[in-house]
């Protein structure tokens, strides 16, 4: 069988899957990026700083990058992908089926609408979900464009369950939803564990954290919607005194948060942006990982990424991931988003080991959603809306 791919860029989340299906044998990939094709920095709005991840995400599959012809090229907005030559390169590929992540950029739509007109099966793999607020004429554009541009897909790969209940919203029929979990490398992050324990173990140390200390940890992009301005105010006036709050990363609220955290020396640090080879000990610098967004966070694999490397999660219930990956008072918790009280009062109990599952333990659980475990869902969904198709 040959699959296609059609992608913005190469994501270090999805670049493993491309690979482990090559390695097959039985499917033939090629991966169509319609962005850029890596190995160069580029502008990270969050971080707010050119960022080039610092693993291979090119080696051990086929791919080809599609001119872009946008004037403002990127995917912050819906014209930064134009590709004329896109549904045409795909279609001289000649495949049997396309994977196809997002409609939001022209040049997605576009061939979303144009494969689906030649019925060549197409995948539609895509993460939303309805947590966040909804409402409004703007919402109710949305159901009417979405009904119409959802019946195209010859399927739909369901991350978990509040991106199949949004699909359902939008009058997707239950024959075209198949479950293909989010996934990362999960081996990448849980070994080899002794080291890398050990490396976090100094780490703390030159950072002035005593083993008596219990950190929280945030690592991600310094901005409104992932809250760690709220998330540093909560923490400041929790009553344990031996908590700490590591904040790793950068972004538009990066000023802000090294003001509080110089305010508070003995309760805050903070640490630059690290690069990818340095988050498997990033997750170890903390006790607890936590995120604490209130809109925007359509999964969270970092919370993924944390249990792999063995740290139970404490997370608000406007994170997608919370629905499948959580399992309160087991890996972690889920706190009410608009509950600083909340949080705290399930913070507590992680903080003093409460949770029942060890770190060994986490790091199996984290083993649910390896990425051995997307590409047999894939598979599966593919065989599947054939035999229902014919």
């Amino acid at each position: 069988m040959r699959l296609a791919f059609i992608v913005s860029h190469p994501v270090q989340y999805y670049v493993p899957l491309y690979r482990l299906l090559t390695a097959r044998g039985d499917v033939t990939v090629r991966v169509f990026y319609t962005w850029h094709g890596g190995g160069r920095e580029v502008m990270d709005r969050g971080f707010q700083k050119p960022v080039a991840w610092d693993i291979p995400l090119t080696d051990g599959y086929e791919f080809e990058t599609v001119p872009n012809t946008a004037k403002d090229p990127g995917t912050h907005h819906f014209g930064g992908l134009r590709n004329p030559e896109l549904v045409a390169r795909v279609r001289a590929w000649k495949p049997d089926a396309v994977h196809l992540t997002g409609y939001a950029w022209a040049s997605h739509l576009r061939a979303l609408r144009a494969l689906a007109r030649s019925r060549v099966p197409v995948f539609f793999r895509g993460d939303s979900h309805l947590l966040d607020p909804q409402g409004g004429w703007k919402w109710l554009a949305k159901r009417i464009f979405l009904r119409r541009v959802f019946a195209w897909p010859a399927a739909f790969l369901c991350v978990g369950r509040n991106n199949r209940d949004y699909y359902r919203a939008f009058g997707v029929p239950e024959r075209k939803l198949f479950s293909c979990p989010h996934s990362i490398e999960t081996a990448r992050f849980a070994e080899p564990d002794a080291a890398l324990e050990a490396e976090a173990k100094a780490w703390r140390a030159s950072l002035g954290i005593g083993p008596e200390q219990r950190v929280l940890l945030f690592a991600g992009k310094f901005e409104p919607k992932k809250r760690p301005l709220d998330l540093m105010n909560a923490v400041r006036d929790f009553p344990d005194p031996r908590l700490v709050l590591v904040l790793v990363g950068d972004g538009e609220l990066g000023g802000e948060v090294r003001r509080l955290a110089a305010e508070r020396p003995e309760r805050f640090r903070v640490v630059p942006f690290q690069n990818q080879t340095r988050m498997p000990v990033v997750y170890r610098l903390g006790d607890v990982f936590t995120i604490p967004s209130a809109h925007g966070e359509t999964w969270g694999l970092a919370v993924n990424e944390a249990l792999a490397c063995g740290r139970p999660v404490l997370v608000s219930d406007r994170v997608g991931c919370a629905a499948d990956v959580m399992r309160p008072g087991e890996n972690g918790e889920v706190f009410r988003w608009n509950d600083w009280g909340d949080f705290a009062a399930k913070l507590r109990p992680g903080l003093a080991g409460g949770w029942a599952m060890d770190r060994a333990a986490l790091r199996r659980d984290a083993e649910r959603f390896a990425i051995a475990a997307t590409a047999e869902s894939l598979m599966q969904a593919i065989k599947q809306s054939s035999a229902n198709a014919q």
